[in-house]
């Protein structure tokens, strides 16, 4: 069958378009995004803006139009943490799915963090043993850790990199100045103390193998050293706490706007780079991680193969 997923992230709204059946290797046959950045158009009040509703709905449209033309046989659409918090959430998908047709289910955070730690699993295989799973997304930051397919341990946290660097980095909206070395060690203490009772849970239930998905892991594994993007989807590529300490070291004095100049980092995620990459280093050194194995599957690749599991064999 021709399955699409619709991912209405923090940052991009993602059509994913794959050919698969039960059993089978899900391989892409589309793939196209706009980038919205909707955890940045909350207002004051937690709502999301009514230019942020319009140009989701505008986005939502163009994908339902994408998947009609590439005769999708069951698209799959579902929102995370920038629409689940937003305080208008249920005006915001009525209005898309009157507008669009299309019915965004919100997913919760435990279940992002479950749906994203079945695709690692699957990627790696039961030879890797119970593992940790990471995920810094726009709004939040999911972990998980098990030795089945579904995890032991599944949270999902409010330390989004899109978040930090809007709620406590403060960014400067010109991007020409770095957050001042005071404000990022004040976001390292907040960091660490989110995440205190959540990895002691995940410590009581242990791993052999950590691993990380999401755009911003990748882009700090690539700034580390790790294979760039063009080495293809099968190339080994992965995180250590010191490569990260090094790139912390000097991203932090790099102006956000002008940290698209190095290779691996896009201009639409880089002012969340520092927020991320604190996040990162918080979680490896609290849980005591040397080095994390970078996963290319993630939480819509979950979404494809659980719908795929529902199915019946023929």
């Amino acid at each position: 069958m021709r399955l699409g997923v619709l991912d209405v992230g923090s940052n991009t709204v993602h059509l994913l378009v794959v050919d698969a059946h039960h059993g089978a290797h899900p391989w892409p046959a589309h793939s196209e995004k706009v980038v919205l950045r909707l955890a940045e158009q909350i207002g004051p009040d937690g709502a999301l803006t009514g230019a942020g509703a319009d140009s989701l709905v505008e986005a939502v449209g163009m994908a339902r139009a994408a998947a009609a033309g590439l005769a999708v046989d069951d698209l799959i659409a579902f929102a995370t943490s920038a629409v689940r918090d937003a305080t208008n959430a249920a005006e915001v998908l009525a209005r898309v799915r009157d507008a669009t047709g299309v019915r965004l289910e919100v997913l919760p955070g435990a279940d992002e963090a479950r749906m994203t730690f079945l695709a690692v699993r699957r990627w790696f295989g039961w030879s890797a043993g119970r593992l940790l799973v990471l995920d810094i997304g726009g709004g939040s930051l999911e972990l998980a850790a098990g030795i089945d397919e579904d995890p032991d341990v599944a949270e999902s946290l409010p330390l989004g990199a899109g978040r930090l660097s809007r709620e406590r980095l403060r960014v400067d909206p010109s991007g020409l100045v770095p957050p001042p070395a005071e404000v990022v060690a004040e976001l390292r203490e907040y960091v660490d103390e989110v995440l205190e009772p959540v990895t002691e849970k995940l410590a009581a239930v242990g791993w052999e193998r950590p691993v990380a998905t999401s755009k911003t892991f990748r882009t700090l594994a690539r700034l580390a050293g790790a294979a760039p993007s063009g080495a293809g989807l099968w190339a080994r590529r992965s995180l250590t706490r010191t490569g990260l300490r090094q790139v912390i070291g000097f991203i932090r004095h790099i102006p956000p706007a002008k940290l698209p100049e190095l290779e691996g980092v896009s201009a639409g995620r880089a002012h969340q780079l520092l927020a991320g990459a604190v996040v990162a280093e918080a979680v490896m050194r609290r849980l005591d991680v040397d080095a994390l194995d970078i996963c290319p599957w993630a939480l819509r690749e979950g979404v494809i193969l659980s719908r795929l599991d529902q199915l019946e064999p023929k």
